[in-house]
């Protein structure tokens, strides 16, 4: 149940334009609310991901399945630009994740 609600959050960010999907997109950006990363990615990504990270500074949530949820098989990285939908996927991801996941430092 949580990752469709996760599902559906990233579609209605996507349909409003508030999702970027894939490292090349992603790194590209000046800001965003929240990084969703597919736990899937080799470490190549990960090191990757984790340097996106911290260029700009915002939470990052590890989950599984990504690529399926957003409708691209194969995406390790989605951004999502908008306050309120980051909001919604990261309570439903941190939920089903756990607190360990969690990359933002709080406990």
């Amino acid at each position: 149940m949580p990752r469709s609600r996760a599902a559906s959050y990233l579609g209605f960010a996507r349909r409003a334009g508030k999702l970027s999907l894939g490292l090349g997109s992603v790194q590209t950006l000046r800001r965003c609310d929240l990084l969703v990363a597919d736990r899937a990615a080799g470490k190549t990504s990960r090191e990757r991901i984790e340097r996106i990270e911290k260029k700009l500074s915002c939470p990052l949530v590890w989950c599984e399945g990504l690529g399926e949820m957003v409708g691209r098989p194969g995406c390790v990285i989605a951004a999502v630009r908008d306050e309120q939908f980051a909001r919604a996927v990261r309570e439903v991801l941190d939920g089903q994740t756990g607190q360990e996941e969690r990359s933002d430092g709080k406990e």
